[in-house]
């Protein structure tokens, strides 16, 4: 009778116990405040945001939630309220949003340069030469029926890296579309990836994306141009204007803009991928802007994602000086 009651009564207080547990759990996280980011698929698939959502998180009380999109999408989320900030990587969508007074406070935080990959046989043979150069050969190449591309087509900053290339090259890229060696996929950049490595085709990935899917064994593709400036890849954080949509979560998304610019989160940013891939995915840029530390590559920053010469016009900044002093 007696262990049949402490049985009991053991059981009772491992309820209990277990209850206030889950009751203690459930208030912490509902005093979370919750953040939508919507971001660029590169920055997302990488791990990178995971990193850097493990220690925001450890300091501030704030659920990070994230919307992995191309940019193009990224931005659609927040014009329509359903995301508090962005993380993209097109200068001309961005400009655009923030000149429809959709966002405001814009700071760029990071930059990296996309590269053109292909098949090892390289059968255009564009291993060496500029990446204008290289795409004129894969033109070429392709209606002499010897090489593929693979674009992503869904509106992203690469898809839209990917068309100002085409024109700076000569090329319309909507006529090129038409043509069977150019294959649209309209999907993210790792299933692009995947598809050029199926069909043997060159394509135009950003850095990070590609080193990740290469190490993990899903692709094969080949590093053939990846140098010079039209490669450059920016980028920028943007708050949604809480003055058009009343329910963002403007504070919430200052305080991480305020972290992504960080010294700490810089740091973050300069050592991800470092021990995985002996190199990094991202480069910080708020010191390099801020003190010209590499005056060639702010120079270009400068040069491909600065409005008016600034990251962010005054007339679109809310708030918050301190950003840009």
């Amino acid at each position: 009778m007696q262990k049949t009651f402490f049985i009991w009564m053991s059981a009772l207080i491992l309820a209990v116990i277990a209850s206030v547990a889950g009751i203690t759990y459930y208030f912490r996280a509902s005093m979370k405040e919750r953040l939508i980011v919507s971001t660029t698929t590169s920055l997302y698939d990488t791990g990178l945001l995971d990193a850097v959502e493990t220690i925001f998180e450890a300091k501030y009380p704030v659920d990070l939630n994230f919307i992995a999109v191309g940019t193009g999408m990224a931005i659609q989320h927040a014009r329509r309220g359903d995301a508090d900030m962005v993380l993209v990587h097109s200068p001309t969508d961005e400009w655009k949003f923030l000149t429809d007074g959709i966002g405001v406070n814009r700071k760029i935080i990071a930059y990296n340069f996309f590269t053109i990959v292909g098949p090892e046989e390289d059968p255009a043979e564009i291993q060496g030469t500029t990446p204008l150069q290289a795409l004129t050969k894969i033109v070429e190449s392709g209606r002499n029926g010897v090489a593929k591309w693979v674009s992503r087509g869904d509106n992203s900053g690469t898809h839209a890296k990917e068309k100002s290339l085409w024109a700076d090259a000569g090329f319309d890229w909507r006529n090129l579309a038409k043509e069977s060696w150019y294959i649209d996929v309209g999907s993210g950049m790792g299933e692009a990836l995947k598809k050029a490595d199926y069909f043997s085709a060159y394509t135009l990935a950003d850095k990070g994306t590609y080193l990740k899917f290469y190490r993990d064994g899903l692709i094969s593709l080949k590093v053939l141009v990846s140098q010079g400036k039209e490669l450059l890849n920016v980028y920028s954080a943007i708050v949604v204007n809480q003055t058009l949509h009343p329910r963002v979560n403007f504070d919430g998304a200052m305080t991480f803009m305020r972290f992504l610019v960080s010294d700490e989160d810089q740091q973050i940013i300069e050592q991800f991928g470092k021990d995985a891939y002996g190199q990094s995915l991202f480069y910080p840029a708020v010191r390099l802007l801020k003190e010209n530390t590499d005056p060639t590559i702010a120079g270009w920053i400068r040069e491909y994602a600065f409005f008016n010469g600034t990251e962010c016009p005054p007339e679109f900044r809310k708030g918050y000086p301190e950003l840009y002093d």
